[in-house]
């Protein structure tokens, strides 16, 4: 007997399928006998590329996998606050499960302490220190008055734009994908058993209330409906359209929360949600552009290559495998906002209320406080065909609501942390040519500037903020950032050839000269009479009751990063100022009770788990002491960042606590938030190739690197010597070749005043 009958013979014995005839199943094991070759030659061959480019040396090629370095469980334990679940680069899409709302560190509606779950939603923050979204949840349940599940993490795997969990009860495999504007679902249970959805359109992370909702049953396999509530963002408004794989009936429950019965459980569930801040027509459309046809596994290949490409502009080198992983990481952290906030058509809810239309990708979730320091600067360098379209982001914006967006949600101004971090951001954006209207972006910052909320009519009548005159404290935080924005609106104003408002401007960047006490070397609160406040404790700190956001007066003492020159006038002298920043990270004291759990990652009073203290360590090379920066970057970048699921030292903060460690990695930090100045540090990294848009290159090496061999010896910039600590953004847009050579002992590299920042 031939091997074909003999496997036909044994196929008809053992399949439970319809029987075919010989000839047919003849033709049939052919062509997978020809696939089956095929397939064994590729394999062949990827072998063998795969031993040829580990024999040359090579970490990283642009087809290579990164995800495979990405460890999604950074950041979801301690107080990272990090989305786990699955979701494609910059999408609007975040589908995975959410756990019962239990205090602060589930802002993201997952925390790794926690085994029981309430539901898949598809809309979900990443290291925030609020909470919301969570929209849309559907939950797999043996039954049809189950609340909750409880699951193991043991049973749960993650990977970029991939989430797997084998439940027990129900006995359920739950796999989860995601396109930019859709989810995808696959659900498979035990065989025979009852199997039930629960819908829940009430249940969000636990920080808004729904205001209105509803659900439609278009057909056996379709249900669309909509959730408006009200949180941290106030007019949150979602709409969605829901297909599934076979018919559905609902068994119990109401408008907010129903239950839905399968008719059978003997193949694979499918569930394709499509959302949009628009309508149930736009979330229909969003679904049908992105997730077409039913493959599912097609859908998981697409968001795997999503996600490769993007993690693909930056391809390091190294022997340090958990750097490696962190790295990527981080990489991968960095892309989840800002979130797309447009459908297909191009319509986008506005931050008006209204639909616009736009030639444009409109986007959302913008944590600007946080971003405008690293993230922000980051995405500049390697993706910068996605900044034309941030800038008219924030112009609309702009043209919507009057001003400039402080810290945008789902369309919402909710007006979060202090200054004007949008002008701060935008002016960036101008000032390194990605915006096309410099104008109508001048005008935009300078209007902003000037309203009259926030503490700025003080600010105009006073030059300060009266420390007993604003409600709302943090008046000392609040005028060092107007201060950054105002400079950034001072550059803007330069550029195009405002003087007046240059002057104007630039006087007013200069407000922390006001704050400064020289005899304690503190910024400080000043009243109206222009006093410092007492009692005064710089270590102290209650919790949006005092001078300062979320630091104290140790870690407000260097927010000057857009005129460090000026901040070391202030102390009298660089022996001054060295001698006070020194002691930043050596010096303790009690904060008390009330202080913010924000304040986290210490070294000294230096603290890294918060943004405010995100540039200091750089402060070092503008007094020519790089080797004192070098010292603590590595340190900073060796022990606050770790491949463990309570591996980050403070909220994520949605994504600037990654950037800082992607940009530090790679030797670079853009100290100015406004200008382009990257100022070098040192580089853990062997080699790093950035492709920085335009079919161009930034390579960056670090030769002789090595744990000891940390401090810049000397640097050469495409094969000439390079004597500055800084480089312009221009040069790096360029493309080309920096070469970092690296020695164990600190050098005089980047120390004579005409090689500082």
């Amino acid at each position: 007997m031939g091997l074909k009958r003999r496997i036909y013979c044994a196929f008809s014995e053992f399949s439970h399928s319809e029987p075919i005839e010989y000839t047919e199943f003849y033709y049939l094991c052919t062509d997978y006998i020809l696939l089956t070759m095929k397939l064994l030659k590729k394999v062949l061959y990827c072998a063998i590329a795969t031993l040829c480019f580990a024999s040359c040396g090579q970490t990283n090629s642009p087809t290579h996998d990164l995800t495979q370095y990405v460890n999604p469980y950074i950041g979801t334990g301690g107080h990272g606050h990090v989305f786990l679940g699955a979701n494609v680069p910059f999408g609007f899409v975040q589908l995975g499960p959410t756990e019962p709302t239990r205090g602060w560190d589930w802002c993201s509606g997952y925390h790794y302490s926690d085994s029981v779950l309430v539901g898949f939603g598809h809309t979900h923050l990443s290291g925030t220190g609020i909470g919301d979204l969570g929209d849309i949840a559907l939950l797999p349940m043996s039954r049809a008055d189950q609340d909750s599940v409880s699951f193991s993490h043991k049973n749960e795997t993650v990977t970029p734009g991939y989430y797997v969990l084998q439940l027990q009860d129900p006995n359920v495999k739950v796999e989860l994908t995601a396109t930019t504007r859709a989810g995808f679902h696959r659900y498979t249970f035990a065989q025979g058993s009852d199997a039930f959805f629960k819908l829940d359109l009430k249940q969000g992370i636990g920080w808004d209330h729904v205001k209105d909702c509803k659900f439609t049953q278009e057909s056996e396999t379709i249900i669309t409906g909509y959730r408006h509530s009200e949180g941290w963002a106030k007019d949150q408004q979602i709409f969605f359209a829901a297909e599934f794989s076979q018919p559905v009936k609902q068994v119990a429950g109401d408008d907010s929360v129903s239950v839905w019965q399968l008719a059978a459980t003997d193949s694979p569930v499918l569930v394709k949600v499509g959302l949009s801040a628009v309508s149930v027509e736009n979330a229909k459309a969003n679904l049908k552009a992105e997730i077409p046809a039913w493959d599912f596994d097609g859908t998981v290949t697409a968001a795997r290559k999503a996600w490769n490409d993007e993690l693909g502009k930056i391809l390091i080198e190294t022997s340090d495998e958990t750097q490696r992983r962190i790295f990527y990481t981080a990489l991968f952290h960095s892309m989840t906002a800002p979130s797309t906030f447009s459908d297909c058509n191009g319509d986008y809810r506005g931050a008006d209320g209204k639909v616009h239309k736009g030639d444009f990708t409109n986007y959302t979730t913008l944590s600007l406080w946080d971003t405008y320091r690293a993230a922000m600067p980051l995405m500049t360098l390697i993706h910068p065909e996605k900044m034309k379209d941030m800038g008219r982001t924030f112009t609309q914006i702009y043209k919507e609501q009057g001003k400039l967006p402080i810290w945008h949600l789902v369309g919402n101004e909710t007006d979060c942390m202090v200054g004007n971090p949008g002008i701060i951001v935008l002016a960036d954006l101008v000032l390194k040519g990605f915006v096309e209207n410099k104008e109508e972006a001048f005008q935009a910052m300078k209007a902003s500037a000037m309203l009259d909320e926030r503490g700025m009519n003080l600010l105009k009548q006073y030059g300060y903020l009266p420390c007993e005159l604003d409600p709302t404290f943090e008046t000392v935080a609040k005028g060092l950032e107007y201060a950054i924005a105002d400079d950034g609106i001072a550059k803007v104003a330069k550029l195009l050839g405002h003087e007046d408002d240059y002057n104007y401007f630039h006087n007013r960047s200069q407000l922390y000269r006001k704050h400064f006490d020289p005899g304690t070397g503190f910024m400080r609160g000043l009243t109206a009479e222009g006093k410092f406040r007492v009692p005064f404790d710089p270590f102290h700190a209650v919790h949006r009751q005092d001078d300062y956001t979320e630091g104290n007066a140790w870690q407000y003492a260097w927010l000057v990063p857009h005129d460090v020159h000026g901040l070391v006038d202030c102390f009298g002298s660089e022996e001054r100022f060295v001698s006070k920043l020194d002691s930043l990270f050596i010096v303790t004291g009690d904060m008390g009770a009330e202080a913010s759990p924000d304040i986290s990652g210490l070294i000294g009073q230096y603290a890294h788990g918060n943004e405010p203290s995100h540039h200091i360590i750089y402060m070092y090379n503008y007094i020519g002491q790089p080797w004192k920066a070098a010292d603590l970057l590595r340190q900073t970048l060796l022990t606050m960042y770790k491949d463990d699921y309570d591996g980050l030292s403070g909220n994520e903060d949605v994504g600037q606590m990654s950037a800082w460690y992607i940009l530090t990695s790679l030797g670079l930090y853009q100290v100015e938030p406004s200008g382009g100045k990257f100022v070098f540090g040192s580089p853990i990294f062997d080699k790093a190739t950035l492709q920085v848009g335009n079919g161009k290159t930034l390579v960056i090496e670090a030769q002789g690197n090595s744990s000891t061999n940390k401090y810049i010896q000397q640097v050469t910039f495409n094969g000439k010597p390079y004597t500055k600590s800084f480089i312009d953004f221009k040069e790096l847009q360029e493309g080309g070749n920096l070469v970092f050579t690296m020695g164990d002992k600190p050098s005089d590299f980047g120390t004579a005043k005409e090689d500082r920042p």
